[in-house]
């Protein structure tokens, strides 16, 4: 990038963050007259004898007049007044650090939806710890954690309501027209984060073998007889099409497994078959990524665990998880107070280091992303070959997208002390992204807790 390159980046960056600000200062402006045209409805029904129908009729007109003016349909108008009274009546202070851009509208929306479910009681508590949290990172990445310390506020246990959800799941079919239908499942989050995380590995072991497959019968010979029988086997599910000009799509070929293994109770067509059995397509199994507090898995605390990179889950399918994995626990040691980890449990060098790694990133360390460690690479912060070393004060998880973006554009990371990432854009400007910490209560709140025990 040349020095005339640079300092236009840096204009256009300028100019962003000042439409950030405005915008978030437009918004507030947006949010407060809606809920100002709300209150209005209230008050021109309060002296009526027919105060239900006179509020609907009001508020209905005002919600008629708004929509003129945004170029909206009333009924969205309407929905809209009711969200604006919601969060300027009962989260003024998320409101407010919305305004300031201290945090985003996607921000605001989160913290809403999931206080939504808490009494009004421990409304204040929750938003209190939702926008010191919502002020580090990204809505995608807070999510789990805000769920969690929603759980922990809740009267009842994540694992009591768990119990009363899990009697909901079903299978249902939708049709779309076209000769299309969605099959949608409601499952359990572990279970179905599972089948979506095998139905990926397959995928992409179908996408990676056709890749090398043959293109013409002359290229086969007998010592490529198992590439003949993976041609096979694959055009099977796409009939009249040679296998290496299938242009299929990840979430394409994840239906048509999905499809296969319901239809025929095992995954047809897997290029790695070279018998009349099932090959390794067939024995891929999900990974899912669970963190369990010490006391959580001896059964002493109900508090929820965190499946990494989507959403928590109750205590009793994170204890029955830890009793039939055949993988070695790993157990991890945490800072009693920030909930940082310190150090894990010390086995071969390379083992101990990975697994100290793992439960130390969790997800991709570049600002933002939400793809947990297990689907990244492993990355040297100072690279290996110009003297890096092979130690957890210069490795992190980055996921392909981002390792590839550090090898090759101007971006660079240093590793700070506990494990900070700090990034350096190509125009200098900083981003520090911290190790996600298990979920803590302030102070004062955890203080009540104890006193209300």
């Amino acid at each position: 990038m040349t020095d005339v390159q640079a300092a236009e980046l840096a204009d256009a960056a300028a100019l962003l963050q000042r439409g950030l600000d405005a915008a978030a200062e437009a918004r507030a402006m947006v949010t407060t007259a809606l809920a100002r045209g709300g209150r209005i409805a209230e008050d021109v029904a309060a002296s009526s004898d027919a105060r239900v129908r006179d509020h609907d009729m009001a508020l209905r007109s005002i919600a008629a007049e708004f929509a003129g003016i945004l170029m909206m349909d009333d009924r969205s108008v309407q929905r809209r007044i009711g969200e604006a009274r919601e969060l300027t009546e009962l989260y003024p202070r998320t409101f407010e650090a919305g305004r300031h851009n201290e945090i985003s509208e996607r921000h605001q929306r989160l913290i809403t939806e999931l206080g939504a479910a808490l009494p009004p009681h421990k409304r204040d508590d929750f938003e209190t710890v939702a926008i010191a949290v919502c002020q580090e990172d990204t809505p995608g990445r807070v999510r789990s954690r805000l769920e969690i310390v929603a759980a922990r506020l809740h009267p009842r246990t994540l694992a009591e309501r768990h119990q009363e959800a899990r009697e909901t799941r079903n299978v249902r079919v939708i049709d779309l027209g076209e000769g299309m239908s969605d099959l949608i499942a409601t499952l359990p989050s572990v279970l179905a984060h599972a089948v979506y995380d095998r139905l990926t590995a397959q995928g992409r072991a179908i996408s990676n073998a056709r890749t090398h497959a043959p293109t013409s019968t002359s290229q086969k010979t007998d010592a490529s007889s198992s590439a003949s029988t993976r041609d096979e086997t694959l055009s099977r599910l796409i009939p009249g099409d040679v296998v290496a000009s299938d242009a299929r799509t990840l979430d394409q070929i994840r239906a048509d497994v999905l499809a296969d293994i319901l239809l025929t109770g095992a995954p047809d067509a897997d290029p790695t078959r070279t018998d009349d059995g099932p090959g390794t397509l067939g024995a891929i199994r999900a990974r899912v990524q669970v963190v369990v507090p010490a006391l959580t898995a001896l059964g002493a605390d109900d508090g929820p665990a965190d499946l990494v990179g989507h959403s928590p889950i109750d205590a009793e399918t994170a204890r029955a998880l830890l009793g039939s994995t055949t993988h070695p626990i790993e157990r991890i040691l945490t800072d009693p107070v920030t909930g940082s980890v310190i150090e894990v449990d010390t086995y071969a060098r390379p083992a101990s280091l990975d697994r100290y790694l793992r439960a130390r990133d969790q997800r991709c360390r570049f600002p933002g992303c939400r793809l947990p460690a297990v689907r990244c690479e492993v990355d040297h912060n100072h690279d290996a070959a110009l003297g890096g070393r092979t130690h957890r004060c210069n490795l992190c998880h980055l996921c392909q997208r981002h390792h590839s973006m550090k090898q090759f554009t101007p971006w660079r990371v240093r590793q700070l002390k506990g494990g900070v990432m700090e990034w350096t854009s190509p125009l200098g400007r900083l981003y520090i992204d911290e190790p996600p910490l298990p979920v803590t209560f302030l102070p004062e709140l955890e203080s009540r807790r104890v006193s209300e025990a």
